[in-house]
């Protein structure tokens, strides 16, 4: 994976709706700068970012998608204009923080939306990940009663999912690899107007 100057990862978030602030707040939690974007102007957002903590950079989403890694924080039906943002996604990793409640199975092709999702990022490795919680759950420190929140990660990429697997653990979470997108996704997933059986489960790992 490129990595920048200093050998560390970048970051973006794309989406600065409750999700992607939710996200925002866990990075400025521990001192990891990400930049976030969606398609309005950054200024006006760049006082609800600041407000956040001085890592949270506001830009353009051209910009953002020069990132090491992707947050995908915006409505499942935006994913395509998030794609269409580079003609090529080589080598970076997408985390699919998306959810396709209420999407007509017909429209996925008979798809788990997360491989669904994967098809526009050409050349990407896509995780599924950081979806399953509400915002109001996401957002709060992880750190829990000694334990720690756990976040489940789905990838047909195993060392993407290794990847943000180390990052989900530099925020404080305990990452829980599920396997494959249409084996473990399925399990994070909204299908139809079906939930997986892991959405919504907010569970603590105790080491």
């Amino acid at each position: 994976m490129s990595k920048s100057e200093n050998n560390v990862a970048s970051y973006a978030i794309i989406g600065f709706g409750n999700i992607g602030r939710a996200l925002a707040k866990a990075f400025a939690r521990k001192g990891i700068e990400v930049s976030v974007a969606t398609t309005r102007d950054p200024e006006s957002f760049a006082a609800d970012a600041a407000a956040i903590g001085s890592g949270i950079i506001p830009t353009t989403l051209a910009e953002a998608v020069k990132a090491d890694v992707v947050f995908l924080a915006v409505r499942f039906e935006s994913h395509p204009d998030v794609a269409k943002a580079l003609p090529n996604w080589q080598g970076k990793i997408i985390v699919d923080v998306t959810n396709a409640y209420g999407v007509p199975l017909e429209k996925l092709g008979g798809l788990p939306s997360a491989r669904f999702v994967a098809q526009a990022f050409t050349g990407g490795r896509l995780v599924k990940g950081f979806n399953h919680l509400v915002a109001a759950i996401l957002e709060q420190d992880p750190a829990v009663h000694g334990g720690r929140r756990v976040v489940f990660l789905a990838s047909d990429d195993d060392g993407a999912a290794a990847e943000i697997g180390v990052l989900a653990e530099n925020l404080g979470f305990a990452p829980i690899k599920l396997g494959g997108l249409s084996e473990g996704g399925l399990l994070v997933q909204a299908h139809g107007n079906s939930w997986g059986q892991l959405i919504f489960k907010d569970l603590v790992k105790f080491d």
